[in-house]
Parts: C-alpha cells; sequence; structure tokens
C-alpha cells in the first residue's frame, strides 16, 4: 500500500506510532496529485511548497515529543472559499483571480493548529453557486460530473489526493459531492463551525464540514474544526464533544424516522432501493423504524431559493455592476434574477423557514434522527441538464439534487451522507441521516454502525495514473 492510500485514522496511528513520517505521506500524497489531477481536475492550487515545510515541521515536533493530535502530519485539501494566508483563494472565479488573503479562515487556523498539512485549495462551482463543479470530474468515471459546490474536494478525497477535506454546504454542497463520489460528508448543525474568512454564497444557510473516506475520519476532523467563534455571529457557545468517543456503541435502542413522503417522491429506483436496504439493515442492527410524514414539503424548494438568491445577489452586488462579465454564465444568472426578488418576498421565505423549523422539531419528537436517501439519482453525466424519472417526469440536475438537500440546510440540522450502494453503471449512492440540533456525535455513531455492517466505504474508483 502507497501512503497515499491511507484514510486519515490509518495515516495519524502510523505517524503517531513513528511508522511513516509526515513528510513521507506528504511526498506520497502530492505525487498522486501530480500524477492523476490533470485528468481529474480536483485542485484549483497545490501548495507544493508550503505543505513540505509544514510536514518538516511535524515531522520534527512529533519527533520532539509533541504531538497534537490525529490530524498531525496527514494530507488536507481545503475549499477554494476559505481563505489561506499567502495562497490565492479564487473562489474559483475570474472575478477574484488575484485575491491572495492575509489571514486565514478561521477553520483553515484550526487545521493548521492541529498540526495538519495543507496539501491545496480544492475547486468549488464559482463561488458555490451551483451542483456541478465544471473544472471537475468524477473520479469512478470521468463521464460524469463530481457534484458540487464542492465537487474538488469530494474528487479529491475519493481518488486519495489527500486524507480529507474541507467543503461548504447551502443547498447540498458538502453532501452531494459526497454521494455522487462515493465519500463521507457531514453538514454540521448551523453554527457549529465558524465561518469566518469564508467566502459566503447565503450567510443564513452556509455551513462548513469535512468530506472523508469514512465515518471516523468524519469524526476526527469534526474535533479539530467545531467551536464557538465570536467573529461569527452564527456560531453557538455550546460544549464541542469528543466525536469519535461513541461510534461503537451502535444503534440498538435508537428511533430512527423513515418518511413515506417527499423523500422517495421522485427517485430513480436503483436507488431507492438500496437506501431501503441500508433502512432494513440498520433496523436489522438494532434500530427502531418509524414511518414519519414531513411537514410542508411543498414549502423546501420555494424557501431554499426564496433565501439563497437574493442573499447571494446582495453579496455580489458590487462586483455585478463593475464586472458582470467575468462571472461565468450559469452563475451569472442566478445573481441576476436575484436582482428581481422583491425584499417582502425575501421576508416570507425567512417567515416560511420558520414555519418549516417548527415544523420539524414536531416531528422529531421521540426520534433520534431521520433516514433518507441524499440525492434521487447518481452522478448526471458532463453535460446532462435534467434526469426523467419513471413517470416520465423531467427535474433539472440542480432542482433534483438541492430537492433533497436543502431541508437540512433550511433547518440547520446536521446530516451525515455516506456511501450505501452502487447502481448497474458503477457509480456510488448515498444515505442521508439527519438529526438533532449539535447531534452530530449521534448521526455519526448511525453512519458508523451502518458502515462497520457494511464494505460500501473500503471500495475505491478503479482509476490509476
Amino acid at each position: 500500500m502507497e501512503p497515499y492510500e491511507l484514510t486519515l485514522h490509518e495515516a495519524a496511528e502510523q505517524i503517531r506510532e513513528r511508522q511513516l513520517s509526515p513528510v513521507e505521506l506528504t511526498e506520497s500524497v502530492l505525487g498522486r496529485i501530480d500524477a492523476l489531477d490533470k485528468r481529474v481536475g480536483a485542485f484549483a492550487s497545490v501548495m507544493h511548497e508550503q505543505a513540505l515545510r509544514a510536514a518538516r515541521d511535524a515531522e520534527k515536533e512529533i519527533a520532539d515529543g509533541a504531538y497534537r493530535g490525529p490530524l498531525h502530519g496527514v494530507c488536507i485539501g481545503v475549499k477554494d472559499l476559505l481563505d489561506t494566508a499567502g495562497v490565492p483563494t479564487t473562489s474559483s472565479s475570474r472575478t477574484r483571480a488575484d485575491h491572495v488573503p492575509d489571514t486565514n479562515a478561521a477553520v483553515v487556523d484550526h487545521l493548521e493548529a492541529a498540526g495538519a498539512v495543507i496539501v491545496g485549495k480544492t475547486h468549488t462551482h464559482e463561488f458555490a453557486y451551483g451542483v456541478i463543479t465544471p473544472t471537475t470530474r468524477n473520479p469512478w468515471n470521468l463521464d460524469h460530473i463530481p457534484g458540487g459546490s464542492s465537487g474538488g474536494s469530494g474528487a479529491a478525497v475519493a481518488a486519495r489526493m489527500c486524507q480529507g477535506a474541507i467543503g461548504t454546504d447551502t443547498g447540498g454542497s458538502v453532501r452531494i459531492p459526497s454521494a455522487v463520489c462515493g465519500t463521507v460528508g457531514l453538514k454540521p448543525t448551523y453554527g457549529r463551525v465558524s465561518r469566518r474568512g469564508t467566502t459566503s454564497l447565503s450567510w443564513s444557510l452556509d455551513h462548513i464540514g469535512p468530506l472523508t473516506n469514512n465515518v471516523r475520519d468524519a469524526a476526527l476532523m469534526m474535533d479539530v474544526i467545531a467551536g464557538y467563534d465570536r467573529a461569527d455571529p452564527a456560531t453557538v457557545d455550546v460544549p464541542v464533544p469528543r466525536h469519535a468517543d461513541g461510534l461503537a456503541a451502535g444503534v440498538e435502542g435508537l428511533v430512527l424516522g423513515v418518511p413515506r413522503n417527499y423523500f422517495f417522491d421522485r427517485i430513480d429506483p436503483e436507488v431507492e432501493a438500496a437506501v431501503r436496504e441500508a433502512i432494513g439493515q440498520l433496523e436489522g442492527l438494532g434500530a427502531q423504524l418509524r414511518e414519519i410524514d414531513l411537514p410542508h414539503p411543498e414549502l423546501y424548494m420555494p424557501a431554499e431559493f426564496g433565501i439563497l438568491v437574493p442573499e447571494a445577489t446582495a453579496y455580489h452586488q458590487q462586483n455585478l455592476r463593475r464586472m458582470a462579465e467575468l462571472y461565468e454564465p450559469d452563475v451569472r444568472v442566478f445573481l441576476e434574477a436575484g436582482e428581481l426578488v422583491l425584499a417582502t418576498d425575501y421576508i416570507k421565505a425567512l417567515r416560511v423557514r420558520t414555519l418549516i423549523q417548527q415544523g420539524w422539531k414536531q416531528m422529531f419528537d421521540g426520534l433520534d434522527a431521520v433516514l433518507a436517501p441524499t440525492l434521487p439519482a447518481t452522478a448526471a453525466k458532463v453535460g446532462q441538464t435534467s434526469f426523467t424519472w419513471p413517470d416520465g417526469q423531467e427535474e433539472a440536475v440542480i432542482n433534483s439534487y438541492v430537492r433533497t438537500s436543502a431541508p437540512g440546510n433550511l433547518t440547520g440540522l446536521p446530516a451525515l451522507s455516506l456511501p450505501c450502494g452502487f447502481d448497474d453503471t458503477g457509480l456510488p449512492i448515498g444515505l442521508q441521516i439527519i438529526g438533532t440540533p449539535f447531534a452530530e456525535p449521534t448521526v455519526l455513531r448511525i453512519g458508523a454502525a451502518y458502515e462497520t455492517a457494511t464494505d460500501w466505504s473500503d471500495r475505491r474508483p478503479d482509476l490509476l495514473p
């Protein structure tokens, strides 16, 4: 096994035991990127010099007995929305081609404080405003998209070009690439992770979370990036648990909700079959299943876009007037459409979100989590604009993907995606686990129980340099 093939916790254990040096791991990962990323296109920039310097520092610290924890010396990719001091942060946009921040985003500070080696900035759909990530391809099949907007992070992790990565999630942008790239992705509770120093898409829907190869690795990353930050008024000052501590507790006695409506209304039959089989496996492991009806499902998409679109346009308003021609056409259309949203409509969307949140709070009474498909379909082909469902109805790719992701953003609840199978073409399928506020340990515990009982997370794309 080459060092780049190691998962985060495997690499961490070998580094801690002095069986693997951070420099050896970093050189292996950078070599993997150099050999493979010409085909995958996951990275906006690769930080060769900085990464090797950080690896040498980590190696010396560990040799001196100053081991900082599981991320010390491990290679991490960071979405190109998060500021990295002295390194371009372009948001994959020509409007920010020359942007080099002086300071780090809060999450980057946390990663560096934990001794992580940041190997590069991963591509995003421009300003996170899309689900395709046009610069990047899916490692399972290069003719398919990696999802978005954190498509670079999802592809980098799946292709073993880093042990973990950071993404952002406003309408599913951590969970969408995780589902279509066969990785684990966690959107934490709104307010659990600071967004300071991160370019906003929609400030009241934005979340930051990890993408990894398994649940344990996601828990280890959450231990580092979570926490209150007075510089981000959305963060909540609540204790941060050790997320990996309860992963082996299993699901015996947990009550898990299975929706009768919405999530399974328009879905590919192969995806539905895989998700329902995963739900049955969790029941077999001791979980109690309860059928539930989601409240106000007809309001999810209007509320999501009714909030996201005007907030995004407000953020970009000045640049839209100064350099509109530098935006990609698909993003520019959305930004210009936001100019047409009335303030009264925006306020109504905020009120509808409150109604949705109240309904979900009541629905969760007596439940530990809700189980659902992450997405209704696997990875679309490059250039594909819509899916056709079994009843003949067509739906745009962006609507299809956001439809099953948006409830997690509107409610702000923690939501985990992890692999639960493959379709007949070999593309991954994702299971979504949605929990109660700040119950990331429970969501991860459920995911770990399922992951331990199956081998989906062990499978790798057959993609060679």
